[in-house]
Formats: structure tokens, C-alpha cells, sequence
């Protein structure tokens, strides 16, 4: 089974096509098989791929606790340097957005390009009374989400955490019968996740030397609060440059594939076409 050591940890990987590096970072809730319709869809005739499992998930190793969203961000540099990789284009989801942001401030010689969708990072609109405003109901969702996990109630608070967070009423029903098993299984390593104080901030200072080209990217179906996180986050990128997936939500790379995998795609071939040429 391939895997990369990491900080105590092993991660299980996979890499399936040919072309430049592609990583890509799962969100909450899930693993590196969430990115499975945007390989198919795509990437995989385009990339190197790399999909994995952070730390906690799927097939890496299970440790006591979720760890902190800094220890991901290392596993996200190790993974990229163990497998040689860097730089690489870059591509997260959600809280694997955050992870992807977290370690750009700090090691931004990884990365070729980055691409990430929704970040959960409430705490860049914690001075604006009105994404807090709209932030109420989803953070009263939250709080009962965790109380249904604290109890062990994991499928209960799994089905109410994508009905009323990530992707709306009734879609619980309507996901594949093995993503909802993912949901319930990673329950309690979302639970783990939420006790790291610094999950939901980011160091913006540290962004604006980022020089590489950020795609950033929403669902119109997605919460607007998502809308001012990203208007924050490309006001510090000096390359950022925003995209909106219509009639997609929280999870674009499994629900619109093909919208998807083509708006990567084009991103990361303008982004190539912008790099210096070597020099002879």
C-alpha cells in the first residue's frame, strides 16, 4: 500500500496519469475517493494526479485525535516533497482549501498553482455583521451536529450536517449509499477537527506574498457568506482570480465533475502559459 511518512503519521496515496503534478486535498467528512468523478471526468488524461488521505481518514493511519490543521498542512508539504513533486498545482476543497491556504502562507515554494473551493474560514468575516448574520443559523446547525456526535449519534449528525451545512434539504438521500458511509465513518475525526482554535483563521499578511496564480472558487447554491470569505481572500492574493459554479454547492469536483475538471483544467494550462520561459 503507497505511503508517505508524515509527522508520526503514514498517508495512503494513489497517483494515476501523466502530465504535471496535480495534488489534490479532501475536505471534512470524507477521503482522497471523494475526487474520484474529477479524476474520471478529467484530470487523469491531463495529470499526474495525486489523491490522498489526510491524516485521520480513509487508508492513512488512524491516531488518537484529528491534530491540528497545522499538522495537515505539513502533511500536505510532505507529500508534495516525499513523492517530488514540488512544485506542484495544488487543488483543495473546503477545510483541504483551508489546509492548502494554511501551508501557502508558510511554504509558498510548493506550489505552481492553487485552486480551492470554499473555505470554511469563518474567522477572515468575523468583523462583518453581516456574514455573521447569515452565519447564524448555519452555526446553530453545527452546534447540533456536534451535539449528535458527543452522544455517538454519528449518522444522525452526519445526514444534518449535508442537509443543513454543506449541501442543502434532501440531499442526504440523494448521495451514493457508500459517500453517505464516508460521511458517518469520518464523523468523529470532524468532531476531533472543530477543537483546533485556530481552524477557521488564516494568517492574510502571510498570503499576500503568495505570487502564484489562485483560482478561487463558489457554488451560486452555496451559503453567501462563502462569497465574502473569497472577496477577503482576493484582496490579499496579488493572482487571484474568482469563479462561480452555477447551480453547484459545496462540493462541485463530485456534483458538476465535468464543470468542474474543465475549469481546473483551463486554469491550470493558463496558469503554465504565465510562467517565465527558462533560460537558456
Amino acid at each position: 500500500m503507497p505511503q508517505v511518512h508524515a509527522d508520526g503519521v503514514n498517508l495512503y496515496y494513489e497517483v494515476v496519469g501523466e502530465g504535471e503534478p496535480l495534488v489534490l486535498v479532501h475536505g471534512s467528512w470524507n477521503d482522497h475517493k471523494s475526487w474520484q468523478p474529477a479524476i474520471e471526468a478529467h484530470l487523469r488524461a491531463s495529470f499526474t494526479v495525486v489523491s490522498y488521505d489526510r491524516r485521520g481518514h480513509g487508508q492513512s493511519e488512524k491516531v488518537p485525535g484529528q491534530g491540528t490543521r497545522r499538522q495537515d498542512e505539513d502533511d500536505l508539504a510532505a507529500v508534495i516533497e516525499g513523492l517530488g513533486h514540488a512544485p506542484a498545482h495544488v487543488a483543495g476543497n473546503s477545510f483541504g482549501a483551508s489546509i492548502v491556504l494554511g501551508l501557502a502562507t508558510r511554504r509558498p515554494e510548493l506550489f505552481r498553482s492553487i485552486t480551492v473551493h470554499e473555505p470554511p474560514l469563518v474567522g477572515l468575516v468575523a468583523d462583518d455583521p453581516e456574514s455573521m448574520a447569515q452565519l447564524q443559523p448555519t452555526m446553530a446547525s453545527i452546534d447540533a451536529v456536534m451535539d449528535h456526535l458527543r452522544k455517538a449519534e454519528n449518522e444522525q449528525g452526519a445526514r444534518l450536517f449535508v442537509e443543513e451545512v454543506a449541501l442543502g434539504p434532501g440531499m442526504w438521500d440523494q448521495l451514493p449509499a457508500p459517500l453517505r458511509e464516508t460521511f458517518v465513518t469520518h464523523a468523529q475525526t470532524w468532531l476531533d477537527e472543530q477543537t483546533d482554535p485556530s481552524w477557521a483563521v488564516l494568517d492574510l499578511d502571510g498570503l499576500s506574498a503568495c505570487t502564484m496564480p489562485v483560482l478561487l472558487s463558489r457554488g451560486s447554491a452555496s451559503p453567501t457568506w462563502f462569497s465574502t470569505v473569497l472577496e477577503r481572500l482576493a484582496a490579499a492574493l496579488p493572482q487571484a482570480q474568482c469563479q462561480t459554479f452555477e447551480g453547484a454547492g459545496h462540493i462541485p469536483h463530485v456534483t458538476n465533475p465535468q464543470e468542474y475538471t474543465t475549469v481546473l483544467t483551463g486554469f491550470i494550462r493558463a496558469a503554465g502559459a504565465d510562467e517565465p520561459a527558462p533560460e537558456q
